[in-house]
């Protein structure tokens, strides 16, 4: 199950699990969408692999499932 991180790892905006503007590699590192056109070009800076939109997560599926809270900022 995705962990849904909380943050964009580059500029540390809320990314809501239950919201699109997320991409994510296959490690689950995650960015926004602002990011990711600006300076990423889909291209995680940590692996190398592609970023895909991050799905999202339904209000009743984050009450069962929630997500993370821990905040992860790439220096």
């Amino acid at each position: 199950m995705l962990q849904m991180r909380p943050n964009c790892e580059r500029c540390d905006t809320d990314l809501p699990a239950d919201q699109p503007g997320a991409v994510i590699c296959t490690f689950e590192c995650t960015w926004c969408d602002r990011c990711n056109e600006v300076a990423l070009k889909g291209v995680c800076p940590n692996c190398k692999g592609d970023l895909m939109p991050r799905p999202t997560r339904s209000l009743e599926l984050l009450k069962k499932f929630p997500a993370s809270t821990e905040r992860i900022v790439s220096s």
